[in-house]
């Protein structure tokens, strides 16, 4: 760690101990490693707030780097508790704005021209200022009104510089966190590292955007931007300007939230189970309105893609949840996932049956759907099931899709208005006339494996006959005792040859030989291997393959109790 890194950890260290995570932060020894005495105060604020809070507020004093990684893992309702989840949803990136002068330089940079010859005007005050990008207001010289979305100068090198504390930090939590879950802080920096260099490369925002342009070209009800190319880059990247209201602030009557709310979920639709594509972050500051009661959707930065099999894995899930098929739900969600380890499916369902049992009370149009799909996946995280990325970004897209929905049309029959597509989504999955239907691929996996069969099962009944049929036996008992025996076996010997040592030792006090004043140098030695021995395998013993001081975080996840 060098020691640029080393100084910002030091910072990072003090700023979390006022935030009121010093306990955390001794236990992983990090005051022994910097070398820090001093006891730093917690703010009275941390003082009165949750853990969850504390967190949030901690990440916004860290700066930049840190607020995008808990903007990330907001969307990841598979990594935190809900009461996290909701905190860092709040985060907000907005900084002092940088001068026009360096928005110009910035594209000059970027597109190797001067911004007076590719812009005919470029509005001084920013439409927003975030920590990566800021937004202005420009004209082109054809007179289109456009917004021109410009990075920050050096802001790539400081996320980069972050970049290598974090992960040194999360080696350093991996070494003293005492759970081991199915997503170590390591894999979770790996994962950010990658979320922020491609929301930091502006041509996969771009791309996005055509595809996005390209799937709802015949959809009149959704207007996507247009993208300039010749005037976008890496850094730069020029939007179609759109003029509309926020869809938070618009006054409108009751026909316009039904027709509005219809369209949301038409989109909504579409974009899942024809696309393939989905919006991630749908939030009413991504939605204008648009003469018509027509929706404009802007920020594309995270976005979510399905597969076809993904598209019908999750029409199962649907209608499993829908018919509290708590059996199907279970081997749906363990097939999608990627299991840690071998799960209890008995345990899941059950659980997963209670679930459906509080969540489904009655009907469909009375389900808080927040809840279950959170209550969903905080069990396939105690279960031990690794969820994919996007459905987890599909879950928060959902949450935000049904809040704006409830809010626009609270008496919205949910169940009258999806029936239609799940009816079509249906027919399409079992239609043997499209060969795009999930019953056509389902009867060539049948005859593929009809055909497969046979071989396979004569190749094992020739490797039977001829003894070179094995198996292979894992269990997690088998490789503790193993660590056990190999443990005993270097503990004895390592005795064996400290007696060893004495016993020579003792031999070599009796005839004396090679004296130093009074004491036999063969004796001392002897006995000084012997000491290093016996000293080695105690504390083997002691410590070997045990946690020194280990962290047990839930412990810090958890809410505290209300008095």
């Amino acid at each position: 760690m060098i020691l640029q890194d080393l100084n910002r950890v030091r910072q990072i260290t003090v700023i979390a101990a006022r935030h009121g995570f010093g306990e955390v932060l001794e236990r992983a020894g990090l005051w022994r490693i910097l070398g820090r005495k001093e006891k730093v105060e917690v703010s009275p604020e941390a003082q009165r707030a949750s853990t969850a809070r504390r967190f949030r507020m901690l990440l916004n004093d860290l700066g930049p780097t840190f607020v995008k990684l808990g903007q990330v893992l907001s969307t990841r309702a598979d990594l935190l508790p809900a009461e996290f989840i909701d905190e860092l949803s709040l985060l907000q990136d907005n900084v002092d704005p940088i001068p026009l002068e360096q928005i110009h330089a910035q594209i000059r940079d970027s597109l190797g021209k001067d911004a007076k010859e590719l812009f005919k005007q470029i509005d001084e005050v920013p439409l927003a200022a975030a920590s990566i990008a800021q937004v202005h207001r420009a004209v082109t010289l054809e007179g289109d009104e456009v917004v021109v979305k410009v990075q920050r100068p050096g802001i790539a090198a400081n996320i980069d510089s972050d970049l290598a504390v974090l992960r040194n930090l999360a080696r350093l939590l991996e070494a003293v966190v005492e759970e081991t879950g199915i997503y170590t802080p390591t894999g979770i920096v790996d994962e950010f590292d990658r979320a922020i260099h491609e929301e930091l490369d502006f041509v996969n925002e771009a791309t996005n955007i055509r595809a996005f342009l390209e799937n709802h070209r015949e959809r009149p009800y959704l207007k996507i931007p247009k993208v300039y190319s010749s005037l976008s880059s890496r850094t730069v990247l020029t939007l179609e300007f759109i003029r509309g209201v926020k869809i938070n602030q618009a006054e409108l009557s009751d026909e316009d939230r039904k027709t509005i709310a219809q369209h949301i979920l038409e989109a909504s639709f579409r974009q899942l189970f024809d696309d393939g594509l989905f919006h991630g972050d749908p939030h009413p500051g991504n939605l204008l309105l648009l003469e018509g009661n027509r929706l404009a959707l802007l920020d594309f930065g995270i976005v979510g893609r399905l597969s076809r099999p993904m598209q019908e894995t999750l029409v199962m899930l649907c209608l499993a949840v829908a018919l509290k098929d708590s059996d199907s739900v279970a081997r749906i969600l363990y097939r999608v996932g990627v299991p840690d380890a071998r799960a209890n499916l008995v345990g899941f369902r059950n659980d997963i049956e209670g679930i459906l049992g509080q969540h489904l009370p009655t009907t469909l149009g009375q389900v808080d759907t927040r809840s279950l799909l959170r209550d969903l996946l905080d069990l396939a995280v105690k279960y031990r099931i690794r969820i994919p990325k996007e459905y987890a970004i599909l879950s928060r897209a959902s949450v935000s899709t049904e809040g704006m929905l409830r809010s626009l049309y609270p008496e919205m029959n949910i169940i009258e208005v999806v029936l239609p597509y799940a009816k079509e989504l249906l027919a399409g999955r079992y239609d043997p006339m499209q060969l795009q239907g999930g019953l056509m691929r389902t009867l060539l996996r049948l005859q593929s494996m009809a055909a497969d069969l046979p071989t396979q099962l004569s190749q094992i009944l020739l490797d039977m006959e001829s003894g070179k049929f094995t198996v292979t036996v894992r269990a997690d008992q088998f490789e503790k005792l193993n660590e056990n025996l190999r443990s005993a076996a270097v503990i004895a010997f390592m005795g064996l040859c400290a007696c060893g040592f004495i016993v020579g030792a003792f031999i070599s006090f009796a005839p004396k030989p090679w004296m130093y004043g009074n004491i036999p140098v063969m004796g001392a030695v002897g006995i000084a291997l012997a000491a290093g021995l016996f000293g080695a395998a105690i504390t083997w013993y002691l410590f070997g393959g045990r946690g020194l001081g280990k962290v047990r975080l839930s412990r810090f996840l958890k809410a505290p109790k209300r008095k």
